[in-house]
């Protein structure tokens, strides 16, 4: 027959191994958690692609349309001619560092009102909604010609845009409102300007609001993907606003690399076995 003591053993044995299987059970899903976590590095690294070689591989890139003008843009319309003071009142009086400034640029460029129109000393109102820059360029330059100058006075007319402005939000380091003295500009290179995005940004959904005059339109671009060259969005454009959302092992409070997994599994398991050791005294 089973003594006593044999019989409280063999309980004992039984609480012990129910013990140990609830303790397996949690660290294996704490390793499920662990595994789900922690970032790939597939879903940091930009401009991916699964078939390139080691020698590289070639991308075909979707033609860069000319950026046509839109209402509140501001333009930098700048005027050469053989007797430079004959044009002194169609260019800005400042010079230096300061002409080019964002603050300066915005007081002494051309903005277009919501009639599409800009206001140019002596021409008066010019229409410009629409247009490319280079039309903007040649209309100037034909009124300048047929009404106020000749040929021989070897009129040169530059348009530009005065900065390219955008808007970043989201998991980046450090958002808000941008101006890039370029004439073109790619996403990667808008969101390098802003600190890059944050661990805990999502890399494959970047969204990108843009404005059209027929109103306003949102796209979505992978930025993981070498497929994000062919996209029309991959040159950004004036007032675009890019955010970027945050991934879910961000809202699911996780860490998102394996050290903070582990802080974090190491907490919650000693917190069990304290609550269970406390429980069972």
């Amino acid at each position: 027959m089973i003594s006593l003591l044999e019989m409280k053993n063999y309980i004992c044995f039984l609480k012990f191994t129910q013990n140990m299987n609830k303790i397996y059970s949690f660290l294996c899903l704490m390793f499920v958690v662990f595994m789900t976590s922690c970032v790939s590095n597939k879903d940091l690294t930009y401009l991916q692609d699964a078939n390139a070689k080691k020698n590289g591989t070639s991308i075909e890139v979707v033609p860069l349309k000319p950026y046509r003008i839109q209402i509140n843009d501001v333009l930098s319309i700048k005027l050469k001619a053989l007797d430079q003071k004959l044009v002194e009142m169609f260019n800005s009086s400042t010079s230096g560092a300061v002409a080019n400034s964002t603050d300066a640029l915005y007081f002494d460029g051309f903005t277009v009102n919501d009639h599409g129109n800009i206001r140019v000393p002596v021409l008066g109102e010019i229409a410009v909604l629409g247009l490319t820059l280079e039309e903007v360029r040649a209309k100037v330059e034909k009124q300048l010609l047929d009404e106020y100058f000749n040929k021989e006075a070897d009129l040169f007319v530059l348009v530009k845009l005065a900065g390219l402005r955008y808007t970043t939000n989201g998991e980046v380091r450090s958002p808000g409102t941008k101006t890039l003295f370029q004439d073109k500009v790619t996403i990667l290179e808008a969101i390098a300007n802003s600190g890059d995005i944050n661990i805990t940004g999502n890399h494959k959904e970047v969204v990108l609001v843009r404005q059209y005059p027929h109103g306003t339109e949102v796209h979505t671009i992978d930025l993981t993907s070498v497929d994000a060259i062919k996209s029309p969005y991959y040159y950004i454009q004036p007032n675009d606003y890019i955010y970027v959302k945050p991934i879910k092992q961000k809202t699911w409070g996780f860490g998102i690399n394996g050290l903070q997994s582990v802080t974090t599994i190491l907490s919650a398991l000693s917190l069990v076995i304290t609550t269970y050791l406390l429980i069972n005294r």
